[in-house]
């Protein structure tokens, strides 16, 4: 998939390197995940921005509430996005 441009909406894991985007909620089936997404801060509603990215494209570091954080691919698909800048 292309590069998102601002106002696109998709998935975390669809973002490059230094896109901003706003958490517009998650998809998961699974409520451990989905508890251990929201307990590291990835609410509806927040900021996060791609930091790195692997070498091999997996895991990917974000930035979010002032901290940073490496989270799986497989993870990222899962939060739906708002990109912003």
């Amino acid at each position: 998939m292309g590069k998102l441009k601002v106002g696109d909406k998709g998935h975390l894991v669809d973002l490059q390197k230094g896109q901003v985007a706003k958490v517009m909620g998650l998809h998961n089936d699974s409520p451990a995940i989905k508890r251990r997404l929201l307990d590291m801060g990835i609410t509806t509603g927040v900021e996060v921005k791609v930091k790195k990215i692997a070498p091999l494209g997996d895991p990917v570091d974000i930035e979010l509430r002032g901290y940073e954080l490496c989270i799986r691919k497989k993870d990222l698909a899962e939060i739906d996005v708002e990109v912003i800048k």
